[in-house]
């Protein structure tokens, strides 16, 4: 087979070799994603993740002077109401103390979720899915280092309340006893909402039965009064964690040629009934069967 020819922009005609269409197309190829393979890059990506987090520097005078810009500038929003719905939420002990919890455990735990259930049950989507969330996260550390911002829970001229502290929770990294084994200065993006949301819109574009759709969506919305009334993040950390998941997604798409929820849900060649052994081939032209007419030129 020739080279495949496209036009520059002077008019000339140039050849693309055959080797490069072909990776292109391999790389955007579902294929069924290996159990090993995947355990093995999420613990590595997690712990370089939190390594790089934490090895961010703590620049509290700065991070401390952002928050201060952050929340003046929600006032002049008319939006700065993390303040009051932190003290109110405070005032109920179960629910604040429920928070505490949920934003401790379910930022991991509905993720590894998600992820579980696109690789048992939508296989052709996983890698692409899987690549929002990555690409997601790495923008995110990009913010840590260039915009450290403190939480407003450690804020100077606030009165926010740190319910992790007041109530004796456990499972804040950012708090108590565990504050020094995390960066406190990391509040921008929100990785609580950018996770949780990529979890949602996952769960929305892919469920089958309404009830579980419309949970997908309320898990992100519930996050973002969690964050808020734990005083972990103001507003516009939310806004900074959306943004890097609609970086991940246009890096999903540049690479896939489509969103995550295109593409087939089971790679090519493999069946629902039998995801894991490819189905025999079957070429479009039946010459192409024979092992002599295979190796004619086309």
């Amino acid at each position: 087979m020739g080279d495949v020819t496209v036009t520059s922009s002077e008019g000339r005609e140039k050849a693309v070799p055959p080797s490069v269409t072909a990776a292109s197309r391999r790389v955007r190829r579902p294929r069924r994603p290996r159990l090993w393979f995947e355990i093995l890059l999420i613990a590595v990506s997690y712990w370089t993740y939190s390594l790089i987090r934490n090895a961010v520097p703590e620049q509290k005078s700065e991070a401390l002077r952002n928050a201060d810009w952050i929340w003046r500038m929600e006032h002049h929003l008319g939006i700065a109401v993390e303040e009051s719905v932190n003290h109110t939420v405070n005032s109920v002990t179960w629910l604040i103390v429920g928070m505490n919890y949920y934003y401790a455990t379910l930022h991991f735990v509905v993720t590894l979720g998600v992820l579980v259930w696109l690789y048992r049950s939508h296989p052709g989507r996983y890698a692409a899915t899987r690549l929002v969330l990555f690409a997601t996260t790495a923008v995110a550390l990009v913010g840590y280092y260039l915009y450290p911002l403190a939480p407003p829970r450690l804020m100077t001229g606030g009165d926010f309340i740190d319910t992790v502290v007041v109530h004796e929770t456990w499972g804040s990294m950012a708090s108590g006893d565990l504050k020094n084994m995390s960066n406190q200065y990391a509040a921008m993006p929100s990785m609580h909402i950018g996770w949780s949301l990529w979890c949602g819109l996952t769960i929305f574009a892919l469920a089958r039965l309404p009830w579980v759709r419309i949970l997908g969506l309320l898990y992100p919305a519930a996050t973002l009064v969690v964050i808020v009334s734990t005083a972990n993040h103001f507003w516009l950390d939310a806004v900074g964690g959306m943004l890097c998941l609609a970086f991940g997604y246009v890096v999903a798409w540049t690479v896939y040629g489509a969103l995550p929820h295109r593409l087939p849900r089971f790679p090519t060649g493999s069946t629902p009934e039998n995801p894991e052994n490819p189905a025999p081939r079957q070429s479009p032209d039946p010459r192409l069967d024979s092992p002599a007419e295979a190796q004619r030129p086309v």
